[in-house]
C-alpha cells in the first residue's frame, strides 16, 4: 500500500471527500481517511442551499444524491412569532435546496473519491501528526504511517489534526441553544417544502428528507437543558406542539428511531493554515446550526481550497497559498458566523428584530434578498441596513410605546456589539502571516 502522496486528507464527510475528489481529478494522489466505515450517521442539519447543491452537481453526484431519495426543495416557510415569510425558489436558479441525512450522503461522497482516484482508506483512525523541523509532513494512522506534501484536517469539530496542533481559536462564542431533531415516517405531505422557525424562544428546522422520511429539529434554550435530557420524548413533543403548524404536519406520523440531541458545541474560527497543514470545513469554523448552513459552507470552502492547492504546489508556494485561503474563509464567513448566532440566540426575538422581520415580509424585494443571504449571495448588512433597522425602531416606538426602552437599549447594546466585532475583525488571528493578512 503506497505511503507517499501530494495530499493526506483525515476526514472523509462532507469537505474531506470532496476536497479528495477535486484534488484527485486534478492529478494529485491524494489519501482520504476516516476511523468510520460508511454509511455512518454524524450531527447535521440535513439542509444544503443551492449554492452547494451546484457544487454535488459539478461533483457528479447529484443524481446519485436525488436517486437516494434527497429531497427538492423548492419553497421556504419562515415564521416568527406572528410574522410568516412563503417564498419560492427564484425560477431562475439552476437547482432547488436539498434535504437530505448524512448516512445517505457522505457515503455517496466517499464512493465518487474514490471514483475519482482518491486512495479511500475508512476504518482508519490518526494517532498523531508527522513532522519534520517545524514541518508537518504526515499522519501516523492505526495502521501506519502517511506522508504527505500537504495534510488536510477535514475532520469535524473535534478535529484531531487541530487538536495535536495545539490551534488557537477565536472569535468564539458560547452555545444559545441545544438542538434535538428527529426523523419521522408516514407524514402525508412530503413536498418539496422547508420550515425555518421561531415560537417564543423555541427554534425549528424542518422537511422532508431521504428514505421516505420526514426530519424535524427544535433549538432549546441552553437553560433548559436538564430539564430536556429529563425527558426527552416528552419536551421534544411540547416544543413540537408550540408551531400549530408543524404539529399538524406530523399528527399521526410515527416517530423512528431516538431524538438526537447537540448540545456540547461553541462557535468558533480556529487558526486554519501552518507548514504543511491546513483544516477546512467544521474543522476550522464552526457556526450556530440555526440557519442549517455548514453542508454549504463546507462545500464552497472545499472548491475554493482544492484551486488553492493546486496552484500552491504548481506554483512551490503551497504554505503562502494556504494562508491567503484561510483569510479567504475568514472574510467569507464572517458576517454569516454573528447573523447565525443572533438567529440562535437564547430567549425570545425582541421587539425590533420582530418588526424588522415584519417589515421584509412585507416587502417582495426585501424577501428575496433574505433568501440570497442564506444562499451567500448577499450579505447580511446588505438587507439589515441601519436605515432599516431605524424605520422598524421607529414604528416600534409608535405602536409599541411601553417597549421603547427595552428597544433603545437593545440599539445601544447592538451598535457596541458591532463596534467590537468591527475591532475583532481588524485583529490578524493567531497564526496568519502578514502576505495573508494584507492580501
Amino acid at each position: 500500500m503506497a505511503d507517499r502522496f501530494d495530499v493526506a486528507i483525515v476526514g472523509a464527510r462532507c469537505a474531506g471527500s470532496p476536497l479528495a475528489t477535486m484534488l484527485a481529478r486534478q492529478g494529485l494522489s491524494v489519501c482520504l481517511l476516516d476511523r468510520a466505515h460508511f454509511p455512518s450517521e454524524t450531527p447535521s442539519t440535513h439542509m444544503i442551499q443551492p449554492c452547494g447543491v451546484q457544487m454535488l452537481d459539478r461533483l457528479g453526484v447529484l443524481d446519485g444524491i436525488l436517486a437516494a431519495g434527497a429531497a427538492p426543495l423548492d419553497r421556504l416557510t419562515l415564521v416568527n412569532d406572528d410574522v410568516r415569510i412563503d417564498a419560492t425558489v427564484d425560477a431562475t436558479a439552476q437547482h432547488p435546496a436539498l434535504c437530505i441525512r448524512r448516512v445517505t450522503l457522505d457515503a455517496l461522497l466517499v464512493d465518487a473519491a474514490g471514483a475519482a482516484g482518491a486512495e479511500v482508506r475508512t476504518g482508519s483512525r490518526v494517532t498523531q501528526l508527522i513532522t519534520d523541523d517545524g514541518r508537518v509532513t504526515g499522519v501516523q494512522t492505526s495502521s501506519g504511517p502517511v506522508h504527505a506534501g500537504l495534510v488536510v484536517g477535514a475532520d469535524g469539530r473535534h478535529s484531531t489534526v487541530a487538536s495535536c496542533l495545539g490551534t488557537r481559536e477565536y472569535h468564539v462564542t458560547s452555545p444559545g441553544k441545544l438542538y434535538a431533531w428527529a426523523y419521522f415516517e408516514g407524514v402525508g405531505n412530503r413536498n418539496g417544502h422547508a420550515r425555518l422557525g421561531r415560537q417564543g424562544a423555541v427554534g425549528f428546522l424542518s422537511g422532508p428528507t431521504d428514505g421516505d422520511l420526514y426530519m424535524a429539529a427544535v433549538g432549546i434554550d441552553m437553560a433548559d437543558q436538564a430539564r430536556f435530557h429529563a425527558d426527552r420524548d416528552t419536551h421534544f413533543a411540547a416544543a413540537i406542539r408550540m408551531w400549530p403548524e408543524l404539529a399538524d404536519l406530523l399528527a399521526g406520523a410515527r416517530r423512528v428511531g431516538p431524538i438526537r440531541v447537540v448540545a456540547n458545541w461553541h462557535g468558533y474560527f480556529r487558526q486554519s493554515a501552518g507548514p504543511g497543514w491546513v483544516l477546512v470545513g467544521d474543522a476550522g469554523h464552526f457556526k450556530d446550526p440555526a440557519l442549517g448552513q455548514g453542508i454549504a459552507d463546507a462545500l464552497r470552502q472545499t472548491e475554493k481550497l482544492a484551486t488553492a492547492i493546486v496552484d500552491g504546489l504548481g506554483n512551490s508556494n503551497l504554505d503562502t497559498s494556504m494562508q491567503r485561503w484561510w483569510r479567504w474563509r475568514d472574510r467569507d464567513a464572517y458576517e454569516m458566523y454573528w447573523y447565525a448566532r443572533n438567529a440562535g440566540a437564547p430567549g425570545v426575538t425582541s421587539a425590533l428584530i420582530t418588526q424588522t422581520l415584519r417589515d421584509i415580509a412585507a416587502d417582495p424585494d426585501a424577501t428575496r434578498m433574505f433568501l440570497q443571504i442564506l444562499n451567500h449571495d448577499v450579505r447580511p448588512s446588505q438587507l439589515f441596513t441601519p436605515a432599516r433597522l431605524a424605520r422598524a425602531a421607529a414604528r416600534v416606538f409608535r405602536h409599541e410605546p411601553g417597549r421603547i426602552v427595552a428597544t433603545v437599549k437593545e440599539i445601544v447594546s447592538a451598535g457596541r456589539q458591532n463596534a467590537r466585532q468591527g475591532r475583532q475583525r481588524r485583529l490578524r488571528p493567531p497564526g496568519m502571516t502578514d502576505v495573508a493578512w494584507q492580501a
